[in-house]
């Protein structure tokens, strides 16, 4: 397929630089490619579109602050120092982490990039604008000071509208973020509130966690023709084995898989066998999913409205039906939905024919 098959027109006034003002106020559209349909509601309304016996699946990957500026000092006397704008995209160990900078051409390898505290951070690589950090923190110190120094790390479409702002702290958090370690927010539970949960609760469904640390590279534009021909960016993830265990009690007994983001399918599909089973394991996947694809692991999917030929909307159209999914975005633009990481979203059933 090509990317064009993946382009859309957006109004800019659709895309949201704020959420709604409560999270489970946001708009919901019910996305049914087995019998065409679509359907209008608020988020509040998914309890009762749900039933006992269903399980949720979350991504419990807590983003951190990995915006940063650090202090390039000055090479000689007759020139300043000079501020380095980071964006930390992936993590390699406990003291070392990937990043895009700007201005990328201000610093060379084995420059020392000074931050406030005594925080420091060794340039090991370059590669255009992408450098590897060595710092002189460890572990959780490391991730302490990142999030004390640092700012949200909100998309571009967002950031260059508006600054960054203490309400993003919060906002752009889920509430049931646990585990450190992701550099963007996967947004899909943004709309989960604490009463949401409950009312799961109430009804019967289950609810569990994966982890995958969300890096920046999942954003990147895709820059070939055919898309079959993008590489994914790889990214870490965790299926404890108590969650193996529920989703395959679940799909053993037939009962509704429902995945909350395109991560937490993620994750799903890379851990699945030759006989459906979900394998408990941590690793690495850089696991591609566009039309073609078959996807065995989840029955429904919540997700928010993709960015033009990103491959999060090709994960989509493997999901439900490209056409399907163009429908479905030409309803959600005629009804002024509001798009991207702040937006509304969709509750999306998988495509049967599949």
């Amino acid at each position: 397929m090509k990317l064009s098959d993946f382009d859309f027109e957006l109004p800019e006034e659709l895309i949201a630089l704020r959420p709604a003002s409560q999270r489970d106020f946001s708009r919901l559209l019910i996305a049914n490619p087995n019998d065409n349909s679509l359907q209008d509601l608020q988020f509040f309304d998914l309890p009762k579109l749900l039933k006992k016996g269903d399980v949720l699946v979350f991504n419990n990957s807590k983003t951190i602050r990995a915006q940063l500026n650090a202090i390039r000092k000055k090479r000689d006397e007759n020139s300043p120092d000079v501020t380095i704008n980071i964006n930390l995209h992936k993590f390699k160990n406990q003291n070392s982490w990937y990043a895009f900078i700007k201005p990328a051409k201000r610093v060379n390898i084995g420059d020392i990039l000074y931050f406030n505290n005594n925080l420091e951070a060794k340039v090991l690589e370059k590669n255009d604008g992408e450098i590897l950090l060595e710092f002189n923190s460890y572990g959780d110190e490391l991730i302490k000071e990142i999030d004390a120094q640092g700012q949200m790390p909100i998309p571009p479409y967002i950031g260059q509208k508006r600054k960054v702002d203490d309400k993003d702290n919060q906002d752009y958090q889920t509430i049931y973020a646990k585990d450190e370690g992701s550099v963007a927010t996967p947004t899909a539970g943004l709309h989960f509130t604490e009463s949401i949960f409950n009312e799961l609760e109430k009804i019967g469904v289950e609810t569990c966690f994966v982890t995958l640390h969300v890096g920046a590279g999942t954003f990147l534009p895709v820059k070939t023709d055919e898309i079959i021909e993008h590489k994914m960016h790889s990214e870490y993830f965790e299926i404890p084995h108590e969650v193996a265990q529920i989703i395959n009690k679940a799909k053993g007994e037939g009962r509704r898989i429902i995945c909350v983001g395109t991560t937490s399918l993620r994750t799903l599909e890379s851990s699945i066998d030759e006989n459906g089973k979900i394998i408990a394991q941590n690793k690495e996947t850089d696991i591609f999913l566009y039309p073609g694809k078959k996807i065995k692991s989840a029955d429904g999917l919540i997700s928010n409205f993709h960015l033009p030929k990103s491959t999060l909307l090709m994960l989509l159209g493997a999901f439900c039906g490209q056409e399907f999914v163009s429908k479905a975005y030409r309803h959600a633009i005629e009804q002024k939905y509001r798009f991207f990481s702040y937006g509304d979203c969709g509750l999306w059933w998988k495509n049967n024919e599949f």
